[in-house]
């Protein structure tokens, strides 16, 4: 019984799971925490990994592993190979008039869309390195090579600089239509061309670690995760974790000049059109905390309001927003009267916000063209039984919850037994025990939230 290992280098903690290769099984599991911030130093990473790794009963017995990492991570290094500055992390908005600058630049939205499928916004990689040539011109001329935080962990094991096509077309200089990266972006960013990692294909190995262990090429958090998933053709994958993402696989590579939806590749040779938010789980916490509860007890207060909490919005942009991109917004809330201030409804609002800022992005992939079977909602939030129940009254649409996973690094662990195995598509994997959740939509609710949000639109 061969096994395989998936890591989960996300932006709070490293997740490690050892899994048989053939069945999927999780039976080791590990975790370590990652600083806080927006910047960190990738060595830090490295020990999240070692800890993780020691956590899950160690790799000894491990024959292949896979790498899965947050996206758009600006990590530098020099000559030496020493990293240049702490890496900045996709949610570092720093970059915001970067992003603005590089998109005038090349002449509007339309022009990045065809380029590379998507139009930058702080998180992407190519805006990062503009804001270095302009801020840490020092630093930026010291830069030889630039990689992604799984293409770091990747080469730390491996030595090898390489990552996969679905990490890659995160950066804003890598386009999945071509196949190949744009190094004129790159040079237009940074000044200069540093390299790159070589861009592996699918199911092809990054080499072996020091003990022998094959590692697959890796790839960005979400493309591992529509890999644990069997996300197929008609799945919409929406997921609640520190930032909110709605993604479909398609056959098609996407390139919408609105720039709402991100037109990344896929880890299997496919595309995932992707929008994705600031905010999501996080506004649940910060719900609980301004009343007093923990996630249980608002999730019971949410179920016990109205649908639409009677009026009450609330618009979840709290700490700016990437969709749309307003990365200096605040939250708001609207319509308060006295008859829903109570817990019941600001709880309800809650969860009905952050919900209708995913359905949002839901409407712009329906908007491109992708037919929708069915909805999969996973993240920690989709812990919650207010969110599984209240989810399909925004959306629309029944919703399907799998079990409890880490689909990530489950992910990674799949394409680390498609490096072992071999093959044109990787092993299929099918969850057990999901549960699926109807509801009528709540009447207004959408269009509620919509006023409220051009509102705030309209005055930044």
């Amino acid at each position: 019984m061969p096994l395989v290992a998936g890591v989960d280098s996300s932006t709070q903690s490293c997740k490690v799971v050892v899994c048989d290769a053939e069945s999927g099984v999780v039976l080791r599991r590990g975790q370590a925490p990652h600083p806080d911030g927006t910047e960190a130093d990738p060595a830090a990473w490295w020990d999240a990994l070692t800890d993780a790794t020691e956590a899950a009963g160690g790799l000894r017995d491990v024959v292949a592993m896979g790498i899965a990492g947050q996206q758009h991570g600006m990590v530098c290094l020099d000559e030496d190979d020493q990293v240049v500055r702490p890496a900045l992390l996709w949610n570092d908005t720093r970059s915001a008039g970067a992003a603005q600058d590089l998109i005038d630049e090349l002449g509007g939205p339309k022009a990045w869309a065809e380029a590379v499928g998507s139009v930058p916004v702080a998180s992407f990689t190519v805006t990062k390195l503009r804001w270095l040539a302009e801020h840490e011109p020092a630093a930026a001329a010291r830069t030889t090579r630039v990689c992604l935080p799984h293409d770091y962990l990747t080469w730390r094991l491996t030595g090898e600089l390489v990552t996969d096509r679905g990490d890659a077309s995160g950066t804003g200089y890598w386009s999945p239509a071509e196949g190949g990266y744009r190094t004129d972006l790159l040079r237009r960013a940074l000044g200069h061309e540093p390299e790159l990692p070589r861009v592996l294909p699918p199911s092809a190995s990054a080499g072996r670690t020091g003990q022998g262990t094959i590692v697959s090429a890796g790839t960005g958090d979400n493309m591992a995760a529509a890999l644990g998933l069997g996300a197929r053709r008609g799945d919409v994958v929406v997921s609640l974790g520190t930032s909110g993402t709605v993604f479909a696989v398609t056959d098609r590579p996407c390139a919408d000049p609105t720039g709402i939806i991100a037109g990344f590749a896929d880890a299997t040779g496919r595309y995932l059109p992707l929008v994705c938010t600031l905010n999501a789980a996080r506004v649940l916490d910060a719900a609980a905390r301004m009343l007093g509860v923990d996630h249980e007890r608002l999730s019971e207060l949410a179920l016990a309001g109205p649908g639409g909490a009677e009026g009450l919005t609330l618009v979840p942009y709290l700490e700016g927003e990437r969709t749309p991109n307003r990365p200096d917004a605040t939250g708001s809330v609207h319509g308060l009267r006295l008859t829903n201030s109570t817990p019941q409804h600001l709880a309800r609002a809650a969860v009905e916000g952050m919900l209708c800022g995913l359905a949002d992005g839901l409407d712009a992939i329906v908007e491109h063209g992708v037919e929708v079977e069915r909805v999969v909602l996973v993240g920690g939030a989709a812990r919650s039984e207010a969110v599984r129940r209240i989810a399909p009254t925004v959306f629309g649409r029944p919703v399907l919850v799998p079990p409890l996973g880490e689909y990530v690094a489950e992910g990674a662990a799949l394409q680390a037994a498609w490096a072992l195995i071999g093959g044109d598509e990787p092993p299929r994997r099918s969850a057990t025990g999901t549960a699926r959740y109807e509801a009528e939509p709540t009447a207004g609710l959408r269009e509620r939230y919509a006023e409220a949000r051009d509102h705030i639109l309209d005055r930044l």
